[in-house]
């Protein structure tokens, strides 16, 4: 095996009560050090079966605007379909190493997609405390089959199941986000590639770690996406940075998160955030999440809307190509 997984680095971890000095963050950024110990704010939940347009639009676009990121109840999306995604999901990482490298991400591409463990650049040499999983479940004509696994057998079916789902929850959040801006319904989701957003579902899995107060299963980011919408585990972990605190968002069962990307940002020229966070691990358990990252087509340009800029408000973003600013990202350029 070329990587060392970080599965494998716990199991031996565990043994010893120490974790690879690579996996040690700065102090700076220890969870001890820095979560937020105070009487926090709840990051905001949302009921999207609200019968009030107007006051579910607003709810939807103060969170966006104070926080960049929400929790939505009453989605849509059934409780069986989410318990078997994350059945399925559990299943995969439960299988020998062998099995799993069958879908490692293919050396020297391009793609995020397959099984694998770094993803970002890390200036200071540092590691996640995390594995993960990277494929496209939307829409069909992106969707590489080679990095969806055989096993468990029920994989394939409960990933498109909740695909289908998930798009309905899409579109009603662009359709309020837009709203909330002041533009036409369709105004966001056109802006980001329309019916051609790709649907990029990501698996972390954050194993027991025997010092969770050193390191970090994902360290401080915004997503590159639009909008990312994530189905969370039993065990908590999400971090927000709001008022320079770091602070953990609750576990409500059946919510589901949605965080604010950075094209959102730019496309309303900055109204709306694109959330800092970060995930914390656990001692005696397995974190996981499933992250769907709506992003536009890598061609496509995204930049803020015409509607939104004026000569009192300049664009504060560059009109680019996805693909362009993802690079740029990725590698820690900047935009």
């Amino acid at each position: 095996m070329e990587v060392e997984r970080v599965q494998a680095i716990a199991s031996l971890s565990l043994t010893t009560d120490n974790i690879p000095a690579e996996f040690i963050r700065p102090e700076k950024e220890q969870p001890a050090i820095t979560t937020f110990r105070g009487p926090v704010p709840e990051v905001p939940t949302i009921d999207l079966s609200d019968p009030d347009q107007e006051n579910l639009v607003r709810s939807i676009a103060n969170a966006s605007k104070e926080w960049g990121i929400f929790q939505v109840v009453n989605h849509g999306v059934p409780t069986d379909v989410i318990t078997k995604l994350q059945a399925v999901g559990k299943e995969f990482f439960e299988l020998s190493p062998e099995e799993k490298e069958v879908y490692a991400k293919i050396p020297g591409s391009q793609s995020i997609e397959g099984y694998g463990t770094q993803l970002q650049k890390d200036i200071d040499g540092k590691k996640p405390w995390v594995d993960h999983l990277f494929h496209k479940i939307w829409p069909p004509s992106t969707i590489n089959y080679r990095f969806w696994p055989k096993n468990p057998p029920s994989y394939r079916d409960a990933n498109e199941v909740y695909a289908k789902y998930i798009r309905e929850v899409a579109d009603k959040l662009f359709t309020s986000l837009s709203l909330g801006l002041g533009v036409k319904g369709h105004a966001l989701k056109e802006g980001v590639g329309g019916e051609d957003i790709v649907y990029m579902l990501k698996i972390n899995y954050y194993p027991p770690c025997p010092r969770p107060e050193l390191a970090l299963g994902v360290v401080a980011h915004t997503d590159l996406s639009s909008l990312t919408i994530l189905v969370p585990n039993e065990v908590p972990g999400l971090q927000v940075l709001k008022d320079d605190h770091w602070i953990d968002a609750k576990y409500i069962p059946n919510a589901l998160i949605v965080h604010i990307g950075d094209q959102i940002e730019i496309l309303s020229n900055g109204i709306y955030r694109s959330v800092l966070h970060r995930s914390t691990v656990d001692k005696g358990k397995a974190r996981m999440s499933w992250p769907v990252f709506l992003e536009p087509p890598a061609e496509f340009v995204v930049g803020p809307l015409p509607q939104l800029v004026n000569e009192e408000n300049p664009p504060k973003y560059k009109a680019k190509k996805f693909k362009d600013y993802a690079y740029c990202k990725l590698n820690k350029l900047p935009q």
